[in-house]
């Protein structure tokens, strides 16, 4: 059994928090049980999330898309009253890692990504993702099986750039806008989450790939990872809530 606000504080920390500054309030969102024994994960805020969550007699619930967000309305409709009661109603605290995750070195989604698919997470890109060399150069073909076998899903890809893959920038959930400045910067494939229009015209033009293996599916790794790392530091038991999105 941990406090937690032990455990928050360790998270805010360990993430490095201050340096990410984000679209919305990161860290604790709502305040459930003081005391946790079991720690339950998952990608985004949602009813259903909240309810499975509940299910695994989870006392702190992470996750990497919170409920609170900058853009949104200042007010609680029914949608976010029902959240907000099924939280309630189980004790169940709520603490949310977005940016903060995405560019941690240890447990961040992009370093997991990369090291996943045999690329070295040399350096920075795009403030919170990571480029480099592949351990072994491949085709796009290759590489899309190994992301495919990695994610659980096919990946779509786009553009035309060399054979074999050398250099690919990673970052994670919605970050097609970038797909310029990988190939300006020499990067011969582009691996994000999500696609967007332009994204094959610029990926022909500028002679690289565009890989887009799913904003939900590129984010799994990262808080699975944070849960893990809370659980051990804190001796507590932890459970992946999966809701798979073919977004």
């Amino acid at each position: 059994m941990a406090s937690r606000e032990g455990i928050v504080a360790f998270a805010n920390d360990y993430l490095d928090l201050a340096s990410y500054p984000d679209h919305g309030p990161m860290g604790l969102q709502v305040v459930g049980a003081d005391e946790v024994t079991r720690v339950a994960c998952g990608v985004s805020a949602s009813l259903e999330l909240f309810r499975r969550a509940a299910d695994t007699g989870a006392q702190l619930l992470l996750v990497h898309h919170g409920l609170f967000w900058d853009r949104d309305p200042r007010v609680v409709d029914r949608a976010l009253r029902a959240r907000l009661q099924t939280l309630f109603d189980a004790d169940l605290s709520l603490a949310a890692y977005h940016l903060a995750l995405d560019a941690h070195p240890e447990v961040g989604n992009n370093a997991l990504l990369c090291r996943a698919l045999g690329i070295e997470p040399a350096r920075r890109f795009a403030e919170v993702g990571y480029g480099g060399p592949l351990a072994q150069p491949c085709t796009i073909a290759e590489l899309a099986e190994r992301i495919e076998a990695e994610l659980g899903r096919a990946p779509l890809v786009l553009g035309a750039g060399p054979e074999p893959i050398e250099q690919v920038a990673v970052c994670s959930g919605s970050a097609a806008r970038f797909l310029a400045d990988a190939a300006s910067q020499g990067y011969d494939c582009f691996l994000t989450g999500e696609p967007a229009e332009p994204a094959l015209m610029i990926a022909r033009e500028a002679g690289v790939h565009f890989v887009a293996a799913g904003h939900y599916a590129t984010e799994t790794l990262g808080v699975k990872a944070l849960a893990a790392t809370v659980a051990g530091r804190f001796s507590l038991e932890w459970e992946f809530v999966d809701l798979p999105n073919p977004v």
